[in-house]
């Protein structure tokens, strides 16, 4: 039985999103079959427009199978500034004119309309909302309202593209029904596959499945694939902030010249802050390293790059600006670095310009990372600075 608590939340997901903006800086793009990702036979499809889905193409698949199903497709790099601008135009307008709202990705909000009713119709409030931002922004976005975040989510999935849809209390598990258990969040392909070779294919059938079975098959998150298949959905709309860095230092016990060890320890403090941001579906466009020596003088510098949260490309940044930094050639006792300018993204690496190869390995070694903790995966060269490093996260001050 699906809890009865009253509430009234909306989930707007913008249609398309980097496929969109990059039609609105381009009107010859329109309904054409467009690709964004990395051009080279290695690279990444990060976006695609509705024209090439209906041959296959998705997003993550490798580029060279993709012009393999679509050939006739324009493909062009993505451009992570411009989405983080219009993701902020958006943010903002939901921001002046929502009570209670979660950015949960660079394209995608949560907002919690609980107790609008005695003063406004829920849904007649989150319809202007959409014309009003379709309007101001000429982006197209669709949306879910229901009682709780899962229902409103299948919702909009349902609905795409530019589409509303309502469900009302009450009528939770009646939509769910008929839908394909890949709907639900959470059932992926694998999972899927597993409940396929037993005849389950749709919702409905799902929750016949006994409760037990499923937590004896997939521990405690058998019980949150039988709520979900139930609508059943307690979490609460987190309120939006933004986190404006991220930054981490540490003080040497000796002071040390041993420019070997500075760049490892400064190489391992950047791979975890990477791993936080991808963590926390950030990208970030400033980085800055900090040093201060045995008189405590104490200076940085920083480099303005384009959204990432790529281990690889931070490093080499990271080293970059340590060499031009370290120029008096005294005694250091102290390095940071902080990653700024962060904006919410949902790609938690650089989908236009990593290979097939290192998007898997990427997120073979945060699988890990978030089983088993940040440190249970370290480059050969930071293995023996694990334990010499005090991270304190946010309080950088260069």
């Amino acid at each position: 039985m699906i809890r009865n608590d009253g509430r009234s939340i909306l989930h707007m997901d913008l249609d398309a999103f980097f496929v969109s903006v990059e039609c609105l800086r381009d009107s010859r793009l329109k309904s054409k079959p467009l690709i964004i990702g990395g051009k080279s036979d290695r690279g990444v499809v990060a976006a695609c427009s509705y024209e090439t889905r209906k041959f296959g193409v998705h997003s993550a698949m490798p580029m060279r199978l993709a012009l393999q199903l679509c050939p006739d497709a324009i493909v062009i790099s993505g451009d992570t500034e411009a989405y983080g601008m219009y993701s902020k135009i958006v943010t903002d307008i939901i921001r002046e004119q929502a009570p209670l709202f979660e950015k949960s990705s660079i394209d995608e909000f949560y907002l919690d309309l609980t107790g609008m009713d005695r003063f406004f119709g829920c849904y007649k409030w989150s319809i202007e909302l959409r014309e009003s931002i379709m309007k101001e922004t000429h982006l197209p976005i669709s949306m879910g309202l229901s009682i709780n975040k899962l229902v409103s989510k299948v919702a909009t999935g349902e609905c795409k593209p530019k589409g509303k849809k309502h469900i009302e209390q009450g009528y939770e598990e009646a939509f769910l029904a008929p839908l394909s258990i890949r709907k639900i969040p959470m059932i992926g392909k694998k999972t899927a596959d597993f409940f396929y070779e037993m005849g389950i294919t749709k919702v409905k059938t799902l929750r016949e499945m006994p409760v037990g079975i499923l937590e004896a098959t997939f521990g405690k998150n058998g019980r949150i694939i039988w709520n979900r298949a139930h609508g059943i959905d307690n979490s609460p709309v987190v309120p939006y902030t933004e986190r404006k860095s991220i930054s981490t230092e540490s003080t040497f016990e000796t002071d040390s010249i041993d420019v070997k060890k500075m760049k490892a320890i400064l190489t391992a403090m950047v791979e975890k802050l990477a791993f936080k941001l991808r963590s926390e579906k950030k990208l970030c466009a400033c980085i800055t390293v900090k040093i201060r020596y045995s008189d405590f003088e104490t200076t940085s510098k920083q480099m303005h790059i384009a959204y990432t949260s790529s281990d690889k490309i931070l490093i080499d940044k990271a080293l970059g600006l340590f060499d031009k930094l370290y120029s008096r050639r005294l005694l250091i006792r102290l390095v940071g670095v902080r990653l700024s300018k962060l904006v919410h993204g949902n790609y938690q690496i650089n989908l236009f310009e990593d290979t097939t190869e290192e998007i898997n390995l990427f997120e073979a070694t945060d699988w890990i990372k978030s089983k088993y903790g940040a440190g249970a995966l370290m480059r050969a060269s930071t293995l023996d600075t694990g334990s010499k490093l005090r991270y304190d996260f946010n309080t950088f001050a260069g």
